[in-house]
């Protein structure tokens, strides 16, 4: 147990607590004076200087979760400066302090507030005229431009004051005035004033703090002032005096807690506070030997707080003594989920509250079934009986004493005293059948990943509880962007993720290095990587290449893309048009064909160029022609006819012109003006020009010049008679109207121009007649010649008039016996119609029709059957 006892003899008791502080990274590589001639050579990473480095005279922010650590010198302090470049420059290290980049800091900005690290670790500079600049890492140039971006109005002042949160800055100016932006990480930030907190002149803001928006109900931030004698809470909604009754003094410092539940304050008079952040009661608070105001507080946690001036870190918990660690050198806190990281110009620690699973096993006389089952382990090691022994005191207890070694290892930074704890735990589980395998096995896995990036040239220390809030995706995030490719696919692979992401941004860094590489050495480079995943998206690295200007490799890349849906859109970026429209027809999707018709049709109309080179290229592929085809006949008709004539297809192009002109004709708006010159007979000449140009399509010809003939006659028809009701009807209907109207000169013009035969004119001029009444002008019209049709007409016309009376004086004039019976028999003359019908052959089937159509009249019927019988006629009717 001796090994016991001095490990907990590190420990610091607090209270009831036990805190640890573990050295993680000792010296750091910036702690050494640097040889001559060493500090401005480069390490080989991006050019970062490897130098001694002094906290005091340096703006520094660290990342959380084991993240890296920015600095730039202060040039609001006067520094002595040795071998270094005397121009500023912006550093980043790993936690391990190993070189990452190194950059020169832009000229001609305004002083430097503070650094701070965005949630998605990228580098924030808050200038002190309340501008933004951001550093894209690891190579931390400026992003998106070298210009800061402006947070504060131009009459602010500048800034007083400001707080950092993972995704948002909070700003005091110094008109006392407080803005805030939540959205720090995007191109274009929308800053946003909260209410005014009334501070008077004569005022003087001593300290701020800022309670994250997830931690407040509004969802903004609630920012503290402290403001003289009291605590300001100001948000969108207003401001709120808290803490009057308390009557705590002026506050110099501020801190909240990682909850957002209580605040750290140190008083002017050296007390230090502990309060809810709505300032309800005080839960304790400990007077400080000095009254002076630290250079920083932070939280352990949520049971300690520690507070540092020069030389002195003094961590203070809710009971008994405090724990003071003494430093003869600047160091800076670094709050993390668990603990605190301390940097200083030598090392890097950790200070935290020791695990219950540790405190069990190494506390001082600790006789739980863990520390048992962790010394039967050392008696088994040394071939001891006292091992079953130990065994048989805490049989009943195995798998919680399994469990706290396992827990207690994934505490522990040293690997050999996780192996120790792990090997305790596997001779619980020789003797413990109902513990899960998987948490030991779990463990094993975690702690490997732990240790491969705690190493100090990765520079990553994160706890296994930091571990679990970041996620194994998110780290891997931060190892690629870090240009730890191997590590996180090593990573991916032992976790069985996916390393598609891992194997894509190393293939675009690759790319981007690799400016003297030729395209073939390279492509055979990434392709075997990029072959280790199966499905990764080749058109992401190709878009990569194109737009790092290697066009010629984009598309030898892109070529080994599967989804259509990716490559097409690429080789259409590049240019590769005619592959694009070649992929898309082979993919079978309509989608992608019509997405690269629609570009190239576009750049044409962009470029100004002659579409026959476009017409040329879908010409020669049938689906794309078809589907072009299938487009432009619903919108695009001018293309289309286009495409046709290009391609010789004249009989389309004609057809397509008719149907333009049918519906020109459907529209009121386009048939006003003169159809001489209108579309509607334009676009039917153009037709008739069309056909005439073609040999198997004669009639069309013929039609289409006929049709543009009788446009023509009725517009003039029209303008003579001033009445619209001539154009688009057809010959018959002309004719008929023109004598309805009295202009038979009209009509006789238009029977002339189309070679209206005299059959059917005397049919058009008799319904025309019967159709005005004009019944005097009709028989006049009969009595003129014989009609070439007979006088069937003149009889209809009358009957559907419903004029018996006229049609009786032509139906004797009917030469057919069968057509005067069923003239009488549709006027109810049975007799008549019987008179008529004997005189007929096939008289059965006559009478049958008069039958029926005699049916309706009882009278009719009973003669038809005394009729019948008189000339005997046989049959049922």
């Amino acid at each position: 147990m001796s090994s016991s006892v001095s490990i907990a003899a590190e420990w610091d008791l607090l209270s009831d607590r036990f805190y640890r502080r573990l050295t993680l990274y000792s010296p750091l590589p910036w702690s050494a004076p640097a040889a001559a001639g060493a500090t401005s050579s480069s390490s080989g990473v991006g050019g970062a200087v490897i130098g001694r480095l002094d906290l005091s005279t340096h703006i520094v922010a660290a990342a959380p979760f084991g993240g890296p650590i920015a600095a730039v010198r202060d040039d609001s302090k006067i520094v002595q400066l040795h071998s270094e470049p005397s121009r500023r420059r912006l550093l980043l290290f790993s936690s391990s302090a190993h070189p990452i980049a190194s950059a020169p800091w832009p000229p001609l900005l305004p002083r430097l507030h503070s650094l701070a690290f965005s949630s998605s670790l990228s580098l924030l500079a808050l200038l002190s005229d309340g501008s933004l600049l951001r550093f894209r890492l690891p190579d931390l140039q400026p992003s998106p431009s070298s210009s800061p971006v402006p947070l504060l109005p131009p009459d602010s002042g500048g800034v007083a004051d400001a707080q950092f949160w993972g995704g948002g800055v909070a700003i005091l100016t110094e008109d006392n005035r407080v803005v805030v932006a939540t959205d720090i990480e995007a191109d274009d930030p929308h800053p946003r004033d909260l209410a005014d907190p009334d501070i008077g002149d004569e005022e003087h803001v001593l300290c701020m703090a800022v309670v994250e928006p997830q931690f407040v109900m509004s969802g903004s931030p609630e920012v503290l002032l402290a403001v003289g004698d009291r605590v300001i809470a100001v948000d969108e909604d207003g401001v709120q005096v808290l803490g009057v009754e308390l009557e705590i003094g002026p506050v110099q410092k501020m801190a909240v807690s990682p909850n957002g539940k209580l605040l750290a304050a140190f008083a002017h008079d050296g007390r230090l506070l502990v309060i809810p952040t709505d300032f309800s009661r005080i839960i304790f608070e400990y007077e400080c030997d000095s009254a002076l105001p630290p250079e920083q507080i932070a939280w352990c946690g949520l049971d300690s707080v520690l507070v540092y001036w020069p030389e002195v870190l003094l961590m203070v918990g809710p009971n008994g003594d405090p724990v003071q660690y003494n430093y003869d050198e600047p160091i800076k806190l670094i709050p993390e989920c668990d603990g605190v990281r301390i940097l200083s110009n030598s090392s890097m620690e950790f200070l935290h509250r020791v695990p219950d699973s540790t405190t069990l096993i190494f506390g001082i006389g600790s006789m739980s079934p863990a520390a048992l089952l962790y010394d039967a382990r050392d008696h088994y090691d040394r071939q001891s009986a006292k091992a079953y022994d130990n065994y048989q005191l805490i049989s009943s207890s195995l798998p919680e004493a399994i469990e706290a070694c396992i827990d207690a290892a994934g505490h522990e930074f040293d690997v050999s005293r996780q192996r120790t704890l792990l090997r305790a735990a596997t001779y619980g589980l020789a003797f413990c059948s109902r513990f899960p395998h998987e948490r030991f096995q779990e463990m094993c896995k975690m702690l490997r990943v732990l240790n491969a990036v705690r190493d100090p040239e990765i520079g990553m220390p994160l706890t296994i509880q930091q571990f679990k809030l970041l996620t194994a995706t998110v780290l891997i995030g931060r190892l690629i962007n870090a240009n730890q490719h191997l590590l996180a696919l090593r990573i991916s692979e032992y976790l069985n993720l996916n390393p598609e992401v891992v194997i894509m941004h190393w293939a675009c860094e690759k790319i981007t290095a690799s400016t003297t590489l030729p395209d073939t050495v390279l492509l055979e480079g990434l392709l075997d990587k990029l072959r280790l995943c199966k499905g990764i998206s080749y058109a992401a690295v190709a878009a990569h290449a194109d737009n790092s200007g290697r066009r010629r490799l984009a598309a030898m890349l892109v070529d080994h893309e599967s989804q259509s849906s990716k490559q097409i859109p690429l080789l259409l970026s590049i240019d590769e048009q005619d592959k694009a429209l070649s992929k898309a027809i082979e993919s079978g999707d309509t989608d992608l064909v019509y997405l690269v018709l629609f570009h190239i049709w576009q750049k044409v109309a962009v470029e100004k160029k002659a579409p026959l080179d476009f017409f040329g290229v879908i010409n020669a592929r049938p689906v794309a022609r078809d589907l072009f085809m299938a487009y432009a006949r619903h919108s695009k008709h001018e293309d289309l006819k286009d495409f046709f004539l290009s391609t010789g297809r004249l009989q389309d192009a004609a057809f397509l012109l008719l149907k333009e002109s049918r519906e020109l004709d459907k529209n009121p708006m386009a048939s006003k003006g003169s159809p001489l010159h209108g579309p509607q007979v334009r676009l039917i000449e153009q037709a008739h020009r069309l056909f005439a140009e073609t040999k198997e399509h004669v009639f069309e010809s013929k039609a289409s010049e006929e049709h543009a003939k009788l446009l023509r006659s009725q517009h003039e028809l029209e303008v003579s008679t001033k009445q619209p009701i001539f154009v688009g009807s057809s010959v018959s209907d002309t004719i008929k109207t023109c004598i309805a109207m009295g202009n038979e000169r009209a009509a006789l013009k238009v029977k002339s121009e189309f070679k209206v035969p005299d059959k059917r004119w005397y049919w058009l001029k008799t319904c025309a007649l019967a159709t005005v009444g004009n019944w005097d002008a009709l028989e006049k019209f009969s009595r003129e010649k014989r009609p070439p049709g007979g006088y069937k007409p003149f009889v209809e016309a009358c009957i559907d008039a419903g004029q018996k009376n006229e049609a009786v004086k032509y139906i004797p004039k009917l030469a057919d016996p069968r057509e005067r019976s069923e003239a009488y028999a549709r006027m109810g003359m049975a007799r008549e119609a019987e008179e008529a019908a004997s005189q007929a052959k096939d008289s059965d089937e006559l009478f049958g029709r008069l039958k029926i159509t005699l049916a309706q009249s009882s009278a009719a019927a009973s003669i038809f059957d005394t009729l019948r019988d008189r000339l005997s006629f046989q049959g049922a009717y």
